[in-house]
């Protein structure tokens, strides 16, 4: 399924970010446009945008498994 399908949900990726750390994170998304994905980092409760490309991984978080 496609991560559109998925805004407004709590999904789990893992994310490359441009120092080239990787870091499992579980946000919720807000909106997909021009690659980059809206989405507020459960972790640091703030708005984070990641680019879709540096997504390695994802998957949906079941109910009750969002922190």
């Amino acid at each position: 399924m496609l991560l559109e399908h998925y805004i407004g949900r709590a999904i789990e990726i893992i994310y490359e970010d441009r120092h080239g750390d990787i870091t499992k994170r579980r946000v919720i998304i807000h909106k997909i446009s021009d690659g980059t994905v809206h989405a507020t980092c459960l972790r640091s409760s703030g708005w984070r945008p990641f680019k879709m490309e540096r997504i390695l991984s994802w998957q949906p978080i079941r109910e009750g498994r969002t922190a």
